[in-house]
């Protein structure tokens, strides 16, 4: 991951050093000026692209695990899966995974091609059924080994090394505002403790599903924005890094998510559409005119294209014919 302009020796050295960009048309009202990190422009289109190499690392080096051996067991909302399952490709270990049957038919092929053993979990079932599989999967899989995401110390550990030490170079170290959507805890906890040791007077905002409101002392319940709102509290979570947690309705992740795509050419995911959202909420408040926020963009938008978000463009699409 460092920056460097050589050919890389293998995948993993093209991880990080995503850039940074203003949004410029969706920001009316705004007094503080946004810049979106993208970290949809990571090898596999997510910022876990960092975690599946920091946690795969991590093990091998404590001889917990070793290719062509060990077979990586996960439970994933997808892009965490799709992190682990590129790096395992290139290292040559088994990976099987578990994701909830609601998540979107891109991350399902993505995982697939990637040579991942995919089971699906029923959405009724939550968190709980989830980790009944893996457990299951475990009991009878030799060699089996949980990197367990949501408690992996070198998750937050790559964003303290890369992410939050990326931010403050590419803003010349003029942050005022880091604003990040909370789904393992990872990037806010990690990013958010570098940065706070760097300027002690940033202020670190979160970001959940309304509907899920968990962070801010709510029920967990259903929503849409896939990545976030997890509906507990990650073990790798440091509830003490953020001063405050943004609660944002699916609804408006997904109108944010169209935004960008319409205004600022920037085709993102649903949890960027909840992070831009709770940006410019906080881009608007008075406090904070003359700053600098920045907000993390988690992934890129063709791995939602059969979600509730792209319904009614997906309609549309497919009833082109040609004249």
């Amino acid at each position: 991951m460092e920056d460097k302009c050589e050919i890389a020796k293998d995948v993993s050295e093209l991880i990080g050093n995503t850039p940074m960009v203003y949004l410029n048309n969706i920001v009316d009202g705004c007094v503080a000026r946004i810049a979106a990190k993208l970290e949809g422009m990571e090898p596999c289109s997510s910022v876990k692209d960092r975690i599946g190499y920091s946690m795969i690392k991590d093990a091998e080096e404590r001889g917990l695990i070793s290719p062509g051996k060990t077979v990586l067991i996960e439970p994933t909302s997808g892009n965490t899966g799709i992190g682990l399952a590129f790096i395992a490709a290139a290292k040559g270990y088994k990976t099987i995974l578990v994701m909830p049957s609601s998540y979107s038919l891109e991350r399902r092929i993505v995982l697939l091609a990637l040579g991942a053993e995919l089971y699906l979990t029923d959405v009724a079932k939550g968190v709980c059924g989830i980790m009944e599989k893996v457990e299951e999967l475990l009991q009878k899989t030799p060699n089996g080994y949980v990197l367990q995401q949501f408690e992996n110390p070198a998750n937050p550990k790559i964003h303290y090394e890369t992410t939050g030490p990326e931010i403050w170079k590419g803003s010349e170290g003029k942050v005022d505002v880091f604003v990040c959507g909370i789904g393992t805890g990872g990037t806010i906890t990690g990013a958010g403790k570098f940065l706070k040791e760097k300027y002690t007077e940033i202020k670190v905002y979160g970001v959940e599903p309304a509907e899920s409101p968990i962070l801010n002392g709510g029920e967990p319940g259903p929503h849409k924005i896939q990545g976030i709102g997890a509906g507990f509290i990650p073990k790798v979570l440091d509830v003490n890094i953020y001063d405050e947690v943004v609660p944002i309705p699916s609804d408006e992740a997904i109108e944010t998510a169209k935004l960008l795509a319409l205004k600022e050419g920037l085709l993102v995911g649903i949890s960027s559409g909840a992070a831009a959202a709770a940006a410019i909420k906080l881009a608007k408040r008075p406090e904070n005119a003359g700053k600098l926020i920045v907000v993390i963009f988690p992934s890129f938008g063709e791995r939602y294209l059969s979600t509730v978000m792209f319904d009614s463009l997906r309609h549309e699409a497919e009833n082109l014919v040609f004249e």
